[in-house]
């Protein structure tokens, strides 16, 4: 939430359709999610010429006013918290920033497909719920909490609270001009989950200081970020409780309602095919993270771009884009759709979106000589 943009930064701060997203019916016994509100201008921009105590002050007041918590808690709880290099560090340089050569052996590694299989064998009757209710498949879900977490086992170890108040109050600048103002929506948003933070303690009766998470203040199996957490985050075992820590009932649900409440995941729907391009084709790549779906099947053909497979063709008028990643043997080309771009809610980086889905198209292969 994974979340947001990138929800693997450690503790307390990172962070993202078409047609008409799902809209699924959550189980009975999950309780509705607490409304979030939209994102408000928590104190001053980060590079401001206002000193950190004047800027927590007016985060204090601004937050305490928005959900209702004592100024004073806040205040308790701030004074806690830490403000940390190396996660400035580690934001400053993402793995997102590799070439696609590079960043798909990380997560397309034989053990992390083998523990893949074996999760969804060990908690296929939940994932299988989840797949019934929210329309998105079993391997998908396995395949975010293997690259998030490695299936639980990585939910990081940066003080939550920590993590957000650095990027909320210090977030990294790089000095470029041109960058001044992505870097100052950078630090309103880590602000704004600064303050949702506090809002899901007060939901879910959460000690955020004892929290650990990712260097962007992503938490639990999933990564979810606080505002995607208390917006997403469902009860899927019945108990009363949206844990996202600890009930892979909770979290398996929680991953499947994000992709189909936010990503307006498509059940059944394509999400990349790989391209062969035509000798005197244009250069159709298209910059930024943002996934476009400007063209169909028709015209990308009809522009020298086609399926390199035909045995499953969406029709010709299925909305689509092409990406070009930078792959071992030279550029690969791409087509992708509606249920590509919905993973990239979960994290804006299409090097992160296709390793999710090569991830779990591996995962749900079986290995010959297995029942």
């Amino acid at each position: 939430m994974i979340r947001r943009l990138l929800l693997c930064l450690p503790a307390a701060l990172l962070a993202a359709c078409t047609t008409s997203p799902v809209h699924p019916v959550a189980p009975p016994s999950s309780p509705s999610p607490p409304a979030v509100p939209a994102p408000a201008p928590v104190t001053p921009a980060a590079n401001a010429e206002v000193d950190l105590a004047t800027a927590r002050a007016a985060f204090v007041r601004e937050t305490a006013q928005r959900f209702g918590i004592p100024a004073r808690q806040i205040e308790a709880v701030l004074a806690q918290a830490q403000i940390r290099e190396p996660i400035r560090a580690a934001m400053a340089n993402p793995a997102e920033a590799k070439p696609w050569r590079e960043y798909r052996p990380i997560f397309l590694q034989p053990s992390r497909i083998e523990r893949g299989r074996a999760f969804l064998a060990a908690h296929r009757a939940a994932l299988q719920r989840a797949e019934d209710t929210y329309g998105v498949p079993k391997e998908l879900i396995v395949a975010i909490l293997g690259v998030e977490t490695g299936y639980g086992a990585n939910q990081g170890r940066w003080p939550v609270l920590d993590a957000l108040y650095t990027l909320a109050f210090a977030y990294p600048r790089s000095g470029d001009p041109a960058k001044a103002a992505y870097e100052d929506r950078r630090a309103a948003f880590f602000r704004d989950e600064l303050a949702q933070l506090f809002a899901l303690a007060k939901d879910e009766g959460l000690d955020i200081t004892t929290l650990k998470g990712s260097y962007a203040g992503a938490m639990g199996w999933g990564q979810f970020m606080p505002s995607s957490y208390r917006q997403y985050a469902v009860d899927g075992d019945g108990d009363g409780k949206r844990d996202l820590f600890n009930d892979l009932d909770d979290v398996i649900a929680s991953v499947a309602n994000y992709f189909a409440q936010k990503g307006g995941w498509q059940p059944g729907g394509p999400v990349m095919l790989r391209a062969v391009r035509d000798a005197a084709a244009a250069d159709l790549t298209q910059s930024g993270n943002t996934v476009v779906l400007d063209q169909t099947l028709a015209s990308l053909a009809s522009l020298g771009y086609r399926p390199a497979a035909t045995d499953v063709m969406p029709p010709p008028q299925t909305p689509a884009g092409l990406i070009t990643l930078d792959g071992e043997a030279g550029p690969e080309y791409w087509i992708v759709f509606n249920n590509f771009r919905a993973i990239t809610t979960y994290n804006l980086s299409r090097l992160y979106a296709t390793a999710v889905y090569q991830l779990a198209q591996a995962i749900a292969v079986q290995p010959e000589g297995e029942a």
